[in-house]
């Protein structure tokens, strides 16, 4: 346990900190599910991927996820709709 103020208040930022990040990343795999299962059972998924990518950028944007793994996230997900033929709304 840290006997320094300051560190004592960065541990409590730090804890605040990774459970925000834990949030988001776990919204970001729930996004990522969603346009993997739509596009599985034929619906279309335009409007899914959409908002999976925002939330990709602004999780980029907090500093949550690094840029190219936000890059590859999309490109994967937009590969993978593709494949299924389902981003036609």
């Amino acid at each position: 346990m840290a006997n320094i103020k300051s560190q004592i208040k960065r541990n409590r930022q730090n804890e605040t900190r990774r459970l925000r990040n834990r949030a988001v990343r776990s919204e970001l795999r729930t996004r990522e599910k969603a346009v993997v299962q739509a596009a599985e059972a034929g619906e279309p998924t335009d409007d899914l991927i959409r908002l999976a990518q925002a939330r990709l950028d602004k999780a980029v944007s907090k500093g949550v996820i690094h840029r190219n793994e936000a890059g590859r996230r999309k490109s994967r997900l937009t590969v993978h709709s593709a494949t299924r033929g389902a981003n036609e709304s």
